[in-house]
């Protein structure tokens, strides 16, 4: 298990420097950040339909768009454990038959990455640049990240860590599997939610989240939510956390952050194997030792 800490903006551990790792789903906080970033810049609105819709960009950020994910689909899972060549995106939403909404937008919640997928489009639609450029652009250079890339090919996978997956085709990852340095991970979200990229406005709107229930088995959630592409909510011990637990094949990644008064703490682990919850247990525990909460 790998993990890196930052806490009130002072670095505290770091993994192997040359360590690189999949984002997997951490992927969705750095494209929601860079969508935000053009909300930010008036050249799009968070409840304005997108050109997939009928539903908002604002709806996509927070899963609440009515779409269904390849996740669901069987034989999505068959291809990947085969090392199957990917499906192209037409494909793979033509299998899904994507363009039929499951619910109403805004009437329901479902974890769907084809919502990305739209939210990677419409980055790359505004922008006028290949999605990796435009995060680099708007999002990495910004906050002084220098290692990160978005992995399109096996080739790009070539030095990176991916656990017990050893043939792995990123292409399987439709809105994009960006990899890099655990450290960078727990920069990004530490500098995000420092005010360095976006107003205090549109963090406040990321961590707007829906509210999805009690407590998940199994895992340290006692309060869970969905804001703009952050998993947020209470945990036990008392702490709320802003971040994204992401899994694939062979591994699992949590990057979180917390602020009590003027404390802050971001953590991000690294853990060869299928276990979210040992993955977030592990990241509220290296949390709880660095926050003081109010008896």
């Amino acid at each position: 298990m790998l993990m890196s800490l930052v806490s009130n903006g002072s670095l505290l551990t770091r993994p192997t420097p040359d360590v690189i790792i999949p984002w997997w789903s951490f992927t969705k906080t750095v494209l929601a950040t860079a969508a935000l970033s053009l909300v930010r810049d008036g050249q799009v609105e968070l409840d304005d339909e997108v050109p997939e819709g009928p539903f908002t960009l604002r709806q996509l950020l927070r899963h609440e768009a009515g779409l269904a994910d390849y996740g669901e689909l069987a034989e999505y899972h068959a291809a990947v454990n085969q090392n199957q060549s990917p499906w192209s995106a037409d494909e793979m939403l033509q299998r899904l038959d994507a363009s039929r909404l499951r619910y109403e937008p805004g009437a329901g919640w479902r974890y769907s990455n084809v919502g990305y997928l739209y939210v990677g489009r419409l980055i790359e639609r505004v922008t006028g640049l290949g999605l990796e450029e435009a995060l680099n652009q708007r999002v990495f250079s910004v906050l002084g990240l220098t290692d990160v890339r978005l992995a399109q090919t096996q080739a790009d996978l070539r030095g990176v860590n991916m656990g017990t997956a050893t043939a792995y085709d990123p292409g399987w990852v439709y809105h994009g599997l960006l990899v890099g340095p655990l450290t960078e991970a727990v920069l990004l979200l530490d500098r995000l939610f420092a005010g360095q990229l976006l107003p205090e406005s549109l963090l406040r709107e990321m961590q707007t989240a829906r509210q999805l229930g009690g407590p998940i088995a199994g895992r340290p959630w006692t309060a869970p939510g969905y804001g703009l592409g952050l998993m947020q909510g209470a945990v036990e011990g008392g702490l709320t956390l802003n971040g994204h637990t992401g899994g694939g094949p062979g591994s699992i990644v949590a990057v979180y952050r917390c602020a009590v008064g003027d404390q802050t703490a971001t953590c991000a682990v690294f853990d060869e194997d299928s276990n979210e919850g040992a993955a977030e247990a592990e990241v509220v525990q290296q949390l709880s030792s660095r926050i003081i909460t109010a008896p």
